[in-house]
């Protein structure tokens, strides 16, 4: 059994890797540079730019499941970049999926593809794509994803899933931002600040691929569908995220910010930073703005009952072992 990871040596990535070797799976990853976890792994590496790749690239050869991970994530930018790197990608390892007779693609999606702006409490995959996007991130991995789940039939099968919130040890996204905000103190509980949302612990995030390669073909239930997946145990935001900021011993948010006023902040932000073609990211946007005062919590029984999934790792756990990492760096 040879897999290939696209963005191995990223957080979810690398964590994906390890189960893989774990079940004696040879892996190669895909990205544009070289991991040095990879590295000492023994992973074989290929540094390319999945967007630019030439056709009947070496690195597909011999492969039988393929997770496409690499993204680029984010809440601002210009939107040609991110349709490059997350559409323009992912049509290229559809391509070499085929080109190799790769029979499995297991694709990491996000549940931003079906978020419009309001709360979604307790939706099924039957929620649909929005007519607008606030964000080119969502509004690419919603493109992508439809053409990973289109690209299902009887020679290579699909399947996309929607972690929601990953965060655990080893985490170079959300942990950090996190944590950096809070010790300079500009972390805002943005409205009433109950609102119930999901995530999910890096393992059990990195588990649901697994039982999805297991349990894809194209025969099977799960082919070419998308698969919400998460703790299934919401929680109030500012919980969560006063509970990562203990982990590093930094002091929990308590001042608030009426909801109207953020969002009108990050209306005003976005138009100065793209009037004044600001690359850096503005402290907050609409986007955001909306993620932070609404819920995301999804019904995962579809994800339990044709994947397998479950998550066996539960927050309390989670955050030790990030308390522990966090004070072992």
């Amino acid at each position: 059994m040879k897999a290939l990871v696209t963005g191995g040596g990223g957080f979810l990535g690398l964590a994906i890797v390890d189960l893989l070797l774990e079940n004696n799976i040879e892996v190669v990853s895909v990205s544009r540079s070289r991991h040095e976890s990879l590295t000492a792994r023994g992973v074989e590496q290929f540094c390319v730019d999945l967007a630019d790749m030439e056709p009947d690239h070496p690195a597909f050869a011999g492969c039988e499941w393929v997770f496409h991970v690499a993204a680029k994530a984010g809440v601002w930018g210009n939107y040609a970049d991110y349709y490059r790197a997350n559409v323009t990608a992912t049509q290229n390892v559809i391509n070499e999926c085929r080109e190799h007779g790769i029979r499995k693609l297991i694709y990491t999606s996000s549940p931003s593809v079906v978020f419009d702006g309001n709360s979604i409490e307790g939706a099924d995959e039957s929620l649909p794509y929005p007519a607008h996007f606030n964000a080119p991130y969502p509004a690419t991995k919603a493109i992508a994803e439809q053409e990973v789940l289109h690209a299902n039939d009887a020679e290579l099968a699909t399947v996309a899933l929607r972690p929601h919130l990953i965060w655990g040890p080893g985490d170079n996204h959300l942990v950090p931002r996190i944590i950096e905000r809070g010790r300079k103190g500009q972390l805002r509980i943005i409205g009433r600040g109950d609102n119930l949302v999901d995530c999910v612990y890096i393992d059990n995030a990195a588990a649901a691929h697994i039982c999805a390669a297991e349990r894809l073909s194209p025969e099977s239930d799960i082919a070419g569908k998308a698969y919400f997946i998460s703790q299934a145990d919401p929680r109030p935001l500012w919980d969560i995220v006063n509970a990562i900021l203990a982990c590093a011993d930094v002091k929990e948010v308590k001042r608030r910010i009426p909801a109207p006023i953020a969002y009108a902040a990050g209306w005003m932000l976005e138009k100065i930073y793209a009037g004044l073609k600001i690359e850096a990211e503005p402290r907050i946007t609409r986007f955001v703005a909306r993620e932070l005062t609404t819920a995301h919590w999804f019904d995962i029984s579809a994800a339990q009952r044709d994947l397998g999934y479950k998550p066996r790792i539960s927050i309390e756990e989670g955050m030790k072992n990030l308390r522990v990492y966090l004070h072992n760096k």
